[in-house]
């Protein structure tokens, strides 16, 4: 939500409307620091050479823009590395019309 331009205390709101909880802005910030970096690392991780398996695909989620609920695609690189282990090679969110994200 930070991400996407929300202020601490609009999340703060959010959070409070949406599922009743109760958090201070300090707190998320101090979330938003640590997930911030811990997506980066995420971004800069070196992939594998080879993955011989690669699936792309779409979960379409539900996302609430200007006041109205929209459609929005989320795409999937997901492989299967040498020693058949699943890894998400990354995630895209697609753009709903009229909304910029």
């Amino acid at each position: 939500m930070y991400a996407r331009g929300m202020t601490t205390r609009d999340i703060q709101t959010h959070l409070e409307e949406m599922y009743g909880v109760e958090v201070s802005p300090t707190f998320i910030s101090q979330v938003t620091e640590v997930v911030t970096e811990e997506v980066r690392l995420w971004q800069n991780r070196p992939l594998d050479d080879i993955y011989p398996i690669v699936y792309l695909d779409a979960v379409r989620i539900k996302v609430k823009h200007n006041g109205s609920i929209v459609t929005q695609a989320v795409y999937l690189a997901i492989a299967v590395t040498m020693e058949g282990v699943k890894d998400v090679l990354g995630m895209w969110a697609a753009e709903t019309e009229g909304a910029k994200f």
